[in-house]
C-alpha cells in the first residue's frame, strides 16, 4: 500500500507538500475500494513499481447508474445488467509513460486497462471524470476511451456528449 501511495503522489503533480495530502486521500479511497466485490488491481513493475490500475464490476441495478442511465448506450446498460461492466477507478502511470506511444497497444496505460478488462471478462470499462479535468479526459481519450453517448436524440449538438452534472462518463470497449 505504501508503494502505491508513493506512486500516486508522484504522478498527481504538485510538490512535496501536495503529495502527502494526495497520497493520504488516495490510500483512503483504495482501502475502501479493496472491499468492493470483484475488486481487481493490476500492477506493472520493472526495477520497482512503474504503474497500476484498479477497478470493480458495476451491475445494472446499483446506485452508481442513478441519473446516468438515460444518457448511456443501451449496449452498455445491457452489459452492466449481465455483470460485464468494470468501473476503472484508477490508472496510474508516470508522466513520461502517459505520452509515450499513446495510440499503440504496448503503451503501459493501455496494457494495464486491457488487462483489467480481460481478467474480469468485461465487455466495457467505464470511468467518471470531473468535467473540469480536461487534461485527464484528453489523456484517456488518447488511450482509446470515448464519451458515453445514449440513444436519446439530442436537442443541441455537443463536442463532448455526456449527462449534465459534475462528471463525464467515458467508456472503453474490451
Amino acid at each position: 500500500m505504501a508503494e502505491l501511495g508513493d506512486l500516486y503522489a508522484q504522478t498527481s503533480g504538485g510538490g512535496p507538500r501536495a503529495w502527502n495530502q494526495a497520497r493520504g486521500a488516495f490510500l483512503r479511497r483504495l482501502t475502501a475500494d479493496v472491499h468492493r466485490p470483484g475488486f481487481e488491481l493490476v500492477i506493472a513493475e520493472s526495477t520497482g513499481l512503474s504503474g497500476c490500475a484498479y477497478g470493480f464490476p458495476v451491475r445494472g441495478d446499483g446506485p452508481w447508474w442513478e441519473g446516468l442511465d438515460c444518457h448511456l448506450p443501451v449496449s452498455l446498460l445491457r452489459a452492466a445488467a449481465s455483470g460485464r461492466v468494470l468501473l476503472i477507478s484508477v490508472i496510474l502511470v508516470p508522466p513520461h509513460a502517459r505520452k509515450e506511444n499513446q495510440d499503440r497497444p504496448w503503451n503501459l496505460a493501455r496494457r494495464l486497462q486491457q488487462r483489467l478488462l480481460t481478467d474480469q471478462g468485461a465487455a466495457f470499462g467505464v470511468m467518471l471524470v470531473s468535467r473540469s479535468d480536461s487534461r485527464t479526459t484528453e489523456v484517456l481519450r488518447s488511450w482509446g476511451w470515448r464519451y458515453a453517448e445514449g440513444d436519446a436524440p439530442r436537442t443541441s449538438p455537443s463536442p463532448s456528449p455526456s449527462p449534465p452534472g459534475p462528471f463525464r462518463v467515458l467508456v472503453l470497449g474490451a
